[in-house]
């Protein structure tokens, strides 16, 4: 029984050198990522009944009769004084696997996390809608975490979470956070959405954007004068805006993309990029303010062209993708080569790099 695996001693170790997921199958090593790679551990193959025995001591007691017909499932777990940890249980060809996600129980500070200080100014707004953008493992919860806690350290106000799981924990500050988690705190985002209007809310943050009733009740928050933030997956502003407007039926979307335009108050997209020198990542961000030009380049379905307004954007603190991976090259933190990587205009970055855009992003804008 001494070769038994215990999965506390190893979410333990995995926090200790700072990965930020763990995964765990049947017959395979247990492997971790660390500054975004994943690394095999050098421990014995897991076998099935190690991972029988690590559902029994991660699984929820609420989720417990659900396991055997349950397909994907999410939840939350800790280890006092240690972390918290996000777990997502999937099955692969009929077998289970799980996927860890350390949450940190400090939440750091906007400027801490290397992001742009004008991110502050979308949680001194009093209405509209915020999104944060990004595929998975881009640090868009630490983001978020930030965010609210800028507000909640700063304003009377009420914030109502809805997310699934949980992840980050607030301590009421200025402000008195509620964090309620879909199927055991409210039904599902829309119906959290829904009734956390009637719970006197100022700031409603929804974890995620998956479908059109959740975008709906989003939008209606928005319009009824709350300020909302949402996370979503897409790699930049003039995607997001496409993505939440073909959610709808084609007889729909002017509506929706005026809707938007109303109340969408900016963009953050973020990816998470390797430092050159050293271990560790940078996040590069691209930042859309929504300004009377942008809303109208929305409403008239012109989003090519608000690209080109961000390009030209650093009086409103608006910035590219590729200008923010520009910066990070030339301040130092990641090499060209890591900069061409992560671009979705590939053509525009090199031409940065020859110096055809030098005036447009030398800060002369």
């Amino acid at each position: 029984m001494e070769n038994t695996f215990d999965i506390e001693a190893f979410l333990k170790k995995a926090v200790a050198i700072g990965a930020s997921d763990v995964h765990l199958q049947a017959n395979e090593h247990p492997a971790v990522r660390i500054d975004g790679k994943i690394t095999k551990v050098n421990m014995p193959v897991l076998s099935d009944e190690d991972l029988i025995n690590t559902y029994k001591v991660l699984l929820p007691k609420h989720f417990s009769e659900k396991f055997d017909d349950a397909f994907d499932l999410d939840f939350a777990y800790e280890i006092k004084g240690c972390s918290r940890f996000r777990v997502n249980l999937s099955r692969q060809l009929g077998k289970c696997a799980l996927v860890i996600r350390t949450i940190p129980y400090n939440i750091k500070k906007i400027t801490s996390l290397s992001l742009p200080e004008s991110i502050e100014q979308f949680a001194s707004l009093n209405n509209g809608l915020v999104l944060i953008t990004g595929p998975t493992g881009s640090g868009k919860s630490t983001t978020i975490a930030s965010l609210i806690d800028y507000v909640n350290t700063n304003y009377p106000k009420h914030i109502i979470t809805i997310e699934d799981p949980v992840e980050f924990i607030f301590t009421n500050k200025k402000s008195i956070v509620s964090q309620r988690q879909v199927l055991i705190d409210t039904a599902s985002f829309p119906d959290g959405i829904k009734y956390a209007l009637r719970q006197d809310p100022d700031v409603i943050f929804i974890g995620e954007i998956r479908d059109r009733e959740t975008v709906t009740a989003a939008l209606k928050a928005a319009e009824t004068g709350h300020l909302v933030f949402a996370t979503i997956h897409t790699n930049d502003a003039i995607q997001t805006v496409n993505r939440i407007v073909n959610m709808f039926e084609p007889s729909d979307r002017d509506f929706v993309r005026q809707q938007l335009a109303s109340v969408l108050r900016g963009t953050v997209s973020q990816k998470l990029v390797p430092l050159s020198t050293s271990s560790g990542r940078r996040p590069a961000c691209e930042m859309l303010v929504v300004t009377p030009t942008v809303k109208d380049f929305i409403e008239k379905d012109k989003l090519e062209e608000i690209y080109d307004l961000v390009k030209k954007g650093s009086f409103n603190n608006m910035i590219t993708m590729n200008a923010s991976l520009y910066s990070l090259y030339e301040q130092g933190f990641i090499t060209e080569e890591t900069a061409m990587v992560y671009s979705d205009n590939k053509n525009e970055l090199q031409q940065m790099f020859r110096g055809v855009f030098h005036g447009t992003f030398g800060g002369n804008a």
